[in-house]
């Protein structure tokens, strides 16, 4: 639970935030009909209480990250603790608990592929209670949005 509550200003907040996440105060102020105070005070209840974060998103390859992985994992156990270790992994970039035919889908974004093989033999698969994993190599990335708005 949070102590703010998603108004419909907050949710224009959010919004114009997702497709420009360094506009400035006074233009989202100006654009939303509210005093630049008011609406940073909202933005950092917003950050404060986990409800957005602002980030820097950046493209892996032209940063030396020249393989991402998606793994389908299949575990047995406790599925919030297996994930938790996985999350701990710093190459881990998203994990997921799913249903379906894997309990988790993890993202990993490596250097090369004996980074990602390091990962996948040394520290994935050696967590208690993973049973399978099926790696799906990126070959490229068509589409990656933040904006899909809030409802």
């Amino acid at each position: 639970m949070t102590d703010v509550t998603l108004d419909d200003t907050n949710k224009l907040i959010i919004e114009h935030l997702q497709r420009d996440g360094r506009m400035s105060y006074a233009t989202l102020a100006k654009t939303i009909g509210l005093s630049e105070a008011a609406v940073r005070q909202r933005v950092q209840r917003l950050l404060d209480n986990g409800l957005m974060q602002i980030v820097a998103v950046t493209d892996p390859l032209t940063l030396g990250f020249a393989r991402q992985a998606m793994v389908g994992l299949r575990v047995n156990g406790d599925l919030r603790t297996i994930a938790d270790r996985i999350a701990a992994i710093p190459e881990v970039d998203y994990v997921v608990i799913c249903a379906g035919r894997y309990d988790l889908l993890v993202e990993l974004v490596c250097t090369d592929d004996e980074h990602l093989l390091d990962i996948l033999n040394e520290k994935l698969r050696t967590i208690e209670g993973v049973s399978a994993a099926d790696t799906f190599m990126y070959l490229r990335l068509a589409k990656q949005t933040y904006a899909w708005g809030t409802r």
